[in-house]
């Protein structure tokens, strides 16, 4: 029995070698695959343990087979250590003990995933297995007894604290927290071997890499003694050395992360450690502006800035003079021409701005005005800091030169890069105020736009300016008359390029500004040119009249007659505009605005005056013979459709929109009869007329028993959900009313028992989207559930 399982491990073993030669080096992709197949299956056996170990220890295995043995039996222990029978323990230890010091000098990724393994099984495994005081003491003991083998001990010294965090390792909750605490008991001794170890110069790297893993366990280790110990000084001695500056960055970050730390004891307890930290970081500022320093260096330097600020910005916004140096190293952090350099401080500028502005960072003070006193003290101090800010950080925010030609990911990254560099700009605005932020950015768009006075001028700076402005722009006053009006006057004098369109996001100041009603006009005259200009200019035009209308609709009443003839044009492809269909709903919705601030009467004539242009379009499509317009596209009635759900919606004249729907039944009961087998169309018109019932309400009279008659008539010989969606809304507005109740009632029951109906049909398994048309049953139900009880109460009890 023994001879025939050695002679299947033996087997197996070969078969393991022939199948990572086939993955590495057959020229077949598909026996690749099917390698590659057998060795993730290979993985998952319990032969798998044995196999590895052998080949492990086998001195003919090469290097391949040497990378996928070590990864598998680390893989092993970290998620299938209870495969094995409890006795197993002590080989498998001694075993891996074994492989670390065969592999103690390479190849590295073997000894690295043998001494995961290791930290793993002592994850699983309690300390008193290990011996007197657990894995570390063993450790220590086999170093002292071997310090050949010291380099692999050393490397499992530094993953066991990492394995702390490693929730790969199958192990229970109570077990993983015992093994925390016992590492965190035996801290002493980790330090003290590492320590140990730093008498040997070719060591020193790998030394301080296991003491910063030992700094992420937190520990609560005093800074009195951490200060001056002999491996702190080492990392703060080390940060000028070129061999050893990444090992020494990572011990200064974690000690800068340390001594915040909830279980360190906080800023206070770890004082005489921060002021031994703070001044040797410092030392490293003129390096920031060494040419001659490679950049990983420059980010190595920047990233323990960003750490200090960071994690001391209380300390930070007192305002005393340490803590203006450090805000001066990290502006020139900020100013680094890479934005993955430069953009670690952003945290620290927001974390900054939130402090100072913030009444919580000034609790301890006893009195109102001694609180305000402070704030504004504090203010003043870091104003020229927030100032120089907005200056280096706003040119980020211009496009590049090849913008069209990046691709989706690119640009992607570019606009996240945007959007975090105007939330610095939002920050400097809070700590500033908007305004002055404003003049700030103003003399960007001043500069710039010297130099874009035709279509071939250089657009870039204008508009990343404009973006700027755009950003802090809540936060300007809307009664600003300083900068504004220059602001303006610039954006109006620019070329009519489709970035650069920007005056609806400054509709708000133009509406609150006393100036704002003579320059309306010079705005929309711009907005004009803009939608004859090209298509992607015509959109940004389009948008930016919404935005117009919508805050200035009070103002432009007066401007009726020119609005609609831009409208009329526009919604009828008259002439040179460029808008497309889906844009000239912003027009739509712009022109429903301003007439909803018209008395009733006049909002009446103007619907009539905004529907026209829609209405004609329609029913010339309708005058078509029936054959005809059943193989006309969605989109030919669609387009006109939704201009009437934007009008419906947005015009809040009840009694106006009443009137409108009423005089416009005929041409969509007509649609409704023609159209109702296409789902597109009946969403659009439903969708109309959903918000013609919701702004029309009880105003809509007879309309809307048609409405629904037809609704009801359809539903049975089509099934388009749309049409209970449309139901439901009326039920919700109608649900309250007696006189109502019971048509409701019977609408309820009439459109539940064939939507029951229609669930058991065989058919509309056949040729329906089940999963879809389900979906629309419960929204409908659920929209029904608060209205069905008021109705069947109302017809019970008023009889």
């Amino acid at each position: 029995m023994l001879d025939y399982q050695i002679s299947k491990t033996m087997e197996l073993q070969n078969t393991v070698k022939e199948a990572l030669n086939a993955l590495y080096h057959h020229p077949d992709d598909g026996v690749r695959m099917q390698a590659d197949r057998f060795l993730q299956d290979f993985q998952r056996t319990l032969d798998a343990w044995q196999v590895a170990d052998n080949l492990l220890h086998d001195a003919t295995s090469n290097l391949e087979t040497l990378i996928f043995c070590s990864q598998t039996l680390r893989s092993k222990v970290q998620r299938d250590f209870e495969e094995l029978p409890s006795e197993a323990f002590r080989p498998l230890r001694d075993s891996l003990n074994n492989l670390l010091r065969e592999f103690h000098k390479g190849p590295p990724k073997v000894r690295t995933q043998i001494s995961i393994a290791v930290a793993a099984l002592a994850v699983h495994v309690p300390a008193e297995d290990w011996g007197d005081g657990g894995i570390v003491n063993w450790l220590r003991d086999e170093m002292n007894s071997h310090p050949e083998y010291i380099p692999g001990f050393l490397e499992l010294l530094t993953v066991l604290p990492e394995e702390v965090f490693n929730y790969k390792i199958a192990a229970r909750p109570e077990r993983r927290r015992q093994f925390e605490k016992e590492l965190t008991s035996q801290m002493e001794v980790a330090l003290n071997i590492l320590t140990a170890c730093l008498n040997i110069n070719e060591l020193k790297e790998q030394v301080l890499e296991a003491f910063a893993s030992w700094l992420r366990l937190k520990h609560g280790i005093p800074g009195s003694l951490l200060a001056s110990h002999p491996l702190v000084l080492t990392a703060l001695s080390s940060l000028n050395s070129e061999l050893l500056s990444e090992a020494a960055v990572n011990v200064i970050s974690e000690l800068i992360h340390y001594t915040t730390s909830r279980e360190s004891g906080g800023v206070q307890v770890q004082m005489p450690l921060i002021q031994v930290i703070v001044p040797q970081v410092m030392n490293l500022k003129a390096q920031l502006r060494d040419s001659s320093k490679d950049e990983e260096d420059v980010k190595a330097i920047a990233r323990l800035f960003a750490d200090m600020g960071d994690s001391y910005v209380d300390l930070i916004a007192t305002g005393s003079d340490e803590s203006k140096l450090i805000v001066q190293a990290l502006l020139e952090v900020a100013a680094h021409p890479e934005y993955y350099i430069a953009s670690m401080t952003f945290n620290f500028w927001h974390s900054l701005q939130v402090t100072l502005t913030r009444r919580d960072s000034y609790i301890s003070l006893v009195n109102e005005s001694t609180i305000e006193s402070e704030k504004n003290r504090r203010l003043h101090i870091f104003r020229p800091a927030y100032e120089s800010l907005v200056s280096l950080v706003s040119f980020r925010i211009q496009y590049p030169r090849d913008y069209q030609d990046l691709s989706y990911e690119d640009l992607k990254e570019f606009k996240q890069t945007r959007y975090a560099v105007a939330d610095v700009l939002i920050d400097a605005a809070s700590v500033l105020g908007g305004d002055a932020a404003l003049r700030i950015l103003y003399m960007k768009l001043d500069e710039a736009a010297a130099c874009c006075q035709n279509e071939e001028s250089e657009w870039r700076p204008a508009e990343a300016a404009l973006f700027g402005i755009r950003a802090i722009s809540s936060y300007v006053s809307v009664v600003e008359a300083e900068v504004m009006p220059k602001v303006m006057g610039r954006l109006l004098k620019l070329p009519q390029h489709p970035q650069l369109l920007q005056t609806g996001a400054y509709s708000k100041w133009l509406d609150a500004a006393s100036g704002g009603l003579s320059i309306l006009p010079s705005v929309i005259d711009v907005l004009m040119s803009g939608l004859a200009k090209s298509e992607d200019s015509a959109a940004a035009a389009a948008l930016a009249f919404r935005q117009i209308c919508d805050d200035c609709r009070l103002k432009l009443c007066g401007c009726l007659e020119g609005l609609f003839h831009i409208y009329h044009r526009a919604v009828n492809g008259e002439g040179t505009l460029k808008v497309c269909a889906e844009d000239s709903l912003h027009l739509v919705e712009a022109l429903s605005k301003v007439i909803s601030e018209l008395p009733p009467d006049q909002a009446k004539r103007a619907l009539e005056a905004l529907c026209l242009p829609v209405v004609s379009p329609l029913q010339e499509v309708l005058s078509q013979a029936p054959e005809m317009l059943n193989n006309r596209p969605a989109r030919d009635f669609t387009v006109h459709i939704d201009r009437f759900g934007y009008i419906f919606r947005y015009v809040t004249h009840a009694e106006a929109v009443a009137d409108a729907i009423q005089r416009l039944w005929p041409i969509f009961k007509a649609i409704f009869d023609l159209r109702a087998w296409d789902m597109r169309t009946m969403e659009s018109i439903c969708r109309a007329c959903k918000y013609a019932v919701r702004t029309s309400g009880r105003c809509m009279g007879t309309t809307i028993g048609e409405m629904l008659e037809k609704i009801q008539e359809l539903y049975k010989q089509h099934h388009q959900p749309c049409f209970l969606y449309l139901s439901s809304e009326v039920i919700k507005i109608f649900g309250s009313d007696p006189s109502c109740a019971d048509y409701l009632k019977n609408l309820i029951e009439s459109l539940f028992q064939h939507t029951t109906r229609i669930l058991t049909s065989i058919q509309v398994r056949l040729h329906l989207d089940i999963a879809c048309f389900l979906s629309s049953i419960m929204g409908w139900l659920v929209d029904l559930h608060t209205s069905i009880a008021g109705i069947y109460f109302q017809t019970r009890y008023s009889r």
